[in-house]
């Protein structure tokens, strides 16, 4: 519900604590090559392919982190 509630252009994906990883992978440690997973979840909420949220969240991140003046 939370995730529904917050619009595409204020989410980014990542990895939550290194020992809860999302299911189906509960019990295995948590790492960045499960973040795609996370997104094929995450993007249906929001009406997007799983693209078009890595293509917003992508956009974030950049925003925030002020990664568009390291990468040109």
């Amino acid at each position: 519900e939370a995730v529904s509630a917050v619009p595409p252009s204020k989410l980014l994906l990542e990895t939550d604590c290194p020992y809860m990883a999302p299911v189906p992978f509960r019990g295995k440690i948590n790492h960045s090559g499960l973040i795609p997973h996370i997104a094929e979840v995450i993007a249906p909420l929001h009406g997007l392919t799983v693209d078009e949220l890595a293509e917003v969240t992508g956009r974030n991140a950049e925003e925030l982190f002020g990664l568009s003046a390291i990468l040109g």
